[in-house]
Protein backbone atom coordinates (compact mmCIF):
# COMPACT_ATOMS: atom_id res chain seq x y z
CA UNK A 1 0.00 0.00 0.00
CA UNK A 2 2.85 2.50 0.74
CA UNK A 3 4.61 1.85 -2.34
CA UNK A 4 1.86 2.17 -4.26
CA UNK A 5 0.20 5.39 -2.52
CA UNK A 6 4.07 6.74 -2.51
CA UNK A 7 4.51 6.25 -6.64
CA UNK A 8 0.77 7.53 -7.16
CA UNK A 9 1.46 11.40 -5.02
CA UNK A 10 5.21 11.65 -5.84
CA UNK A 11 4.63 10.83 -9.28
CA UNK A 12 8.08 11.50 -11.43
CA UNK A 13 9.75 13.05 -8.14
CA UNK A 14 11.17 10.09 -6.74
CA UNK A 15 10.13 6.38 -6.39
CA UNK A 16 9.15 3.78 -3.87
CA UNK A 17 10.17 -0.34 -3.76
CA UNK A 18 8.16 -2.36 -1.50
CA UNK A 19 10.01 -5.34 -0.08
CA UNK A 20 10.23 -7.43 3.11
CA UNK A 21 12.70 -9.61 4.65
CA UNK A 22 9.39 -12.54 4.72
CA UNK A 23 7.32 -11.57 1.60
CA UNK A 24 3.74 -13.58 1.23
CA UNK A 25 3.39 -15.94 -1.97
CA UNK A 26 0.87 -12.97 -3.11
CA UNK A 27 -0.32 -9.80 -2.38
CA UNK A 28 -3.76 -10.03 0.07
CA UNK A 29 -6.47 -9.58 -1.91
CA UNK A 30 -8.35 -7.63 0.70
CA UNK A 31 -5.31 -5.05 0.18
CA UNK A 32 -6.40 -5.03 -3.02
CA UNK A 33 -9.64 -4.55 -2.94
CA UNK A 34 -9.12 -1.61 -0.69
CA UNK A 35 -7.03 0.07 -2.70
CA UNK A 36 -9.10 -0.30 -5.69
CA UNK A 37 -12.04 1.39 -3.31
CA UNK A 38 -9.35 4.12 -2.72
CA UNK A 39 -9.04 4.33 -6.86
CA UNK A 40 -5.46 2.46 -6.93
CA UNK A 41 -5.12 -0.92 -9.14
CA UNK A 42 -2.03 -2.96 -7.28
CA UNK A 43 -3.29 -6.44 -8.24
CA UNK A 44 -0.91 -6.75 -10.49
CA UNK A 45 1.86 -6.32 -7.87
CA UNK A 46 3.82 -9.52 -6.45
CA UNK A 47 6.03 -9.62 -3.09
CA UNK A 48 9.76 -8.67 -2.83
CA UNK A 49 12.70 -9.92 -1.04
CA UNK A 50 14.63 -7.17 0.76
CA UNK A 51 18.04 -7.14 -0.94
CA UNK A 52 21.21 -6.16 0.27
CA UNK A 53 21.00 -3.98 -3.08
CA UNK A 54 17.36 -2.37 -2.90
CA UNK A 55 18.85 -1.25 0.58
CA UNK A 56 22.39 0.02 -1.35
CA UNK A 57 20.21 2.52 -3.28
CA UNK A 58 17.72 3.65 -1.20
CA UNK A 59 17.50 7.19 0.40
CA UNK A 60 14.63 6.23 3.26
CA UNK A 61 14.36 2.82 4.57
CA UNK A 62 10.63 2.68 6.36
CA UNK A 63 9.84 -0.28 7.80
CA UNK A 64 6.09 -1.11 9.11
CA UNK A 65 4.98 -2.41 12.71
CA UNK A 66 8.58 -3.77 12.52
CA UNK A 67 10.49 -2.85 15.97
CA UNK A 68 14.24 -4.67 16.30
CA UNK A 69 12.70 -6.17 19.03
CA UNK A 70 9.88 -7.31 17.06
CA UNK A 71 11.16 -9.75 14.85
CA UNK A 72 14.48 -11.15 14.18
CA UNK A 73 13.95 -10.80 10.30
CA UNK A 74 13.28 -7.22 10.50
CA UNK A 75 15.37 -5.36 8.69
CA UNK A 76 15.89 -2.42 12.07
CA UNK A 77 18.49 -5.10 13.28
CA UNK A 78 20.57 -4.46 10.55
CA UNK A 79 20.13 -1.47 9.17
CA UNK A 80 18.60 2.51 10.39
CA UNK A 81 15.63 2.65 9.26
CA UNK A 82 12.31 5.11 10.28
CA UNK A 83 9.85 2.41 11.61
CA UNK A 84 6.02 3.10 11.24
CA UNK A 85 4.35 1.11 14.05
CA UNK A 86 1.47 -0.39 11.89
CA UNK A 87 -1.31 -3.18 12.06
CA UNK A 88 -0.75 -5.69 9.89
CA UNK A 89 -3.61 -6.65 7.25
CA UNK A 90 -3.32 -10.08 7.09
CA UNK A 91 -6.11 -11.84 7.76
CA UNK A 92 -8.21 -8.84 8.96
CA UNK A 93 -11.47 -8.02 7.53
CA UNK A 94 -12.30 -5.44 4.98
CA UNK A 95 -13.12 -2.89 7.84
CA UNK A 96 -9.78 -2.93 9.77
CA UNK A 97 -7.63 -3.32 6.40
CA UNK A 98 -9.38 0.38 5.42
CA UNK A 99 -7.89 1.91 8.48
CA UNK A 100 -4.93 0.63 7.99
CA UNK A 101 -4.75 1.87 4.36
CA UNK A 102 -5.70 5.58 5.48
CA UNK A 103 -3.13 5.35 8.03
CA UNK A 104 -0.43 4.17 5.45
CA UNK A 105 -1.85 7.00 2.58
CA UNK A 106 -1.62 9.76 5.57
CA UNK A 107 2.15 8.56 6.45
CA UNK A 108 3.08 8.61 3.04
CA UNK A 109 1.76 12.26 2.12
CA UNK A 110 3.21 13.72 5.57
CA UNK A 111 6.67 11.86 4.45
CA UNK A 112 6.33 13.14 0.59
CA UNK A 113 5.61 16.92 2.04
CA UNK A 114 8.32 16.65 4.27
CA UNK A 115 11.35 15.14 2.05
CA UNK A 116 9.95 17.22 -0.71
CA UNK A 117 8.80 15.01 -2.93
CA UNK A 118 5.51 16.83 -4.38
CA UNK A 119 5.52 19.80 -6.50
CA UNK A 120 6.90 23.48 -4.96
CA UNK A 121 3.94 25.06 -5.30
CA UNK A 122 1.64 22.85 -3.57
CA UNK A 123 1.80 20.53 -1.15
CA UNK A 124 -0.63 16.92 -1.26
CA UNK A 125 -3.64 16.89 1.26
CA UNK A 126 -5.06 14.12 2.50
Amino acid sequence: MAEAYFNWFAKSHAQAESAGTQPGESINPVVVQAMQEDGIDISQNRPKILTPEMVARAYKVISMGCGAEVDAACPARYIETQDWPLEDPRNKPIETVRIIRDNIKSRVIEFINKEGFSDKQTSIDV
